[in-house]
């Protein structure tokens, strides 16, 4: 499996790789197609000049003149080019050469050849010059008029090795600096190759670590990483966070529960291998069977409870089928009345105050009644002897609010924040009630957060009050 270092060293050389091979292509083809041109052009301008002068002098028949050889001999040297005039036969009659010794005197064109550059008016072609020339060269052929009457052809020409030669040191000019430039490039996608790796080489240690079970493992975020890299980087130190999050959770969790089952099932299996024995005499069996009767129960609704939160965890939201329209204020008066003995028995004051018209929501109803019945069953429960309970719904835009107070001790500040933790109890009611598992806010606060709802706490001066909302449909 390729690292992703080779792989974008790989692809970044690749282009590059395919970028100097279609620039150096397209560079050279352009450079050939120039020196061409130029070529032909200095041979054209270099024919025309030898054909108006050879025309000249063949007015008075004087090609062959001193003057005329020098003025030849002048124009081939200037122009690195090799001349030859051809008579209207297509015999060679004369040659830039011709001062030096030349060997092309007395040869003949190809018909066809001479009959092409006189009937187009002049020729251009690349290639061998048969009766002439053996080498592939650049030729230009001109007509020489003397009036009117063609007197023969001229022909210009040079080798087409020169362009080759001066073609070949161009390339190996950008060839040199080709290889100068990949070496540079090499090195720095090298570089920054590495350097853009290394936040991923710090990411996937700091997941092994985490894996590993080192839950403190995070990955330090340099000044110098990409924009992108620092989101990755910030989103798996979150995402790190959340996890060491719920691992204490679970292992809180787990301890919790743990610690909530000893008790009871010490105190069922003491009194039981206690009536087995005989340690427990039989008139007070009865009685301490009635206790694990009671003990039995609590696991029982302690089950329920926590089968109630993994529903409502697995759902993630109340579904609106699951939703129906009903008034608040009937569903909370009957969640009262169920109280009605215990609120007696305590001689306890009860402030209702509601609207006179019905307040209707839409949400789960069973799931509501749960939120009054245990909002109400604490504010029962901590309320003292003659103390005041009161149950207050309103109206407030879109939302309709339900409020159960109660007098009794003040939470602690500091203890707020936790009421609806799992499992959390106050040492004061851990000590006064053995009903509750510390999972009846828990649920509350589930409930309502599935519906998309809100729940908060209040507690001063002796009163304290749980408000949780509602979506308001009158």
């Amino acid at each position: 499996m390729k690292t992703s270092f080779s792989r974008s060293f790989s692809t970044t050389a690749t282009i590059l790789l395919l970028a100097l091979i279609i620039l150096g292509t397209s560079f050279q083809l352009q450079v050939k197609k120039y020196l061409t041109d130029a070529t032909i052009d200095g041979l054209q301008q270099d024919a025309d000049v030898i054909a108006n002068l050879a025309a000249s002098y063949s007015v008075d028949g004087s090609l062959s003149s001193r003057e005329f050889l020098l003025n030849l001999d002048v124009i081939s040297q200037v122009s690195d080019a090799d001349a030859v005039i051809c008579d209207s036969n297509g015999y060679v009659i004369l040659c830039s050469h011709a001062r030096s010794g030349c060997n092309h005197e007395g040869m003949q064109l190809n018909q066809d050849y001479l009959h092409k550059v006189i009937e187009n008016g002049g020729d251009i072609a690349t290639g061998v010059i048969k009766g002439l020339y053996t080498d592939s060269r650049y030729v230009v052929s001109v007509p020489i008029y003397n009036n009117t009457d063609n007197t023969g052809i001229v022909i210009v020409s040079t080798s087409t090795s020169v362009t080759t030669q001066t073609l070949n040191k161009i390339s190996n000019i950008f060839l040199t600096a080709a290889v100068f430039v990949v070496l540079v490039s090499v090195l720095a996608v090298t570089a920054f190759a590495r350097r853009e790796t290394k936040p991923l080489k710090d990411m996937a240690k700091a997941a092994t670590d985490f894996g590993h079970g080192n839950l403190e493992a995070r990955v330090k975020v340099e000044d110098d990483y990409s924009e992108e890299m620092e989101e990755l980087a910030l989103a798996f130190n979150n995402m790190a966070s959340s996890l060491q999050k719920s691992e204490y959770q679970r292992q809180e969790f787990v301890a919790n529960v743990s610690h909530e089952l000893k008790t009871p099932m010490t105190t069922i299996s003491g009194y039981i291998d206690g009536i087995l024995d005989g340690t427990i005499p039989e008139q007070r069996r009865e009685y301490y069977l009635q206790i694990v009767s009671d003990e039995t129960k609590r696991l029982s609704r302690l089950v329920r409870s926590m089968l109630d939160i993994s529903q409502l965890q697995k759902e993630e939201g109340i579904p609106e089928e699951k939703k129906m329209h009903f008034d608040l204020e009937e569903c909370a008066g009957q969640v009262l009345i169920t109280f009605e003995k215990k609120i007696n028995d305590k001689h306890l004051n009860v402030d209702v105050d509601m609207p006179e018209h019905p307040v209707y929501t839409m949400a789960n109803r069973d799931y509501i009644t749960q939120v009054i019945y245990n909002l109400i069953d604490n504010a029962v429960k901590f309320c003292p002897e003659g103390g005041n309970l009161g149950l207050r719904i309103r109206e407030g835009g879109s939302k309709a609010y339900v409020s159960i107070s109660n007098d009794g001790d003040t939470i602690p500040p500091e203890e707020l924040p936790l009421v609806f933790d799992r499992f959390h109890k106050l040492d004061k009611s851990r000590s006064q009630n053995r009903d509750g598992w510390g999972l009846g806010l828990y649920i509350v606060k589930t409930i309502v957060c599935s519906h998309g709802e809100n729940i908060s706490v209040s507690s001063k001066d002796g009163k304290t009050e749980f408000t949780f909302t509602m979506p308001l449909v009158n």
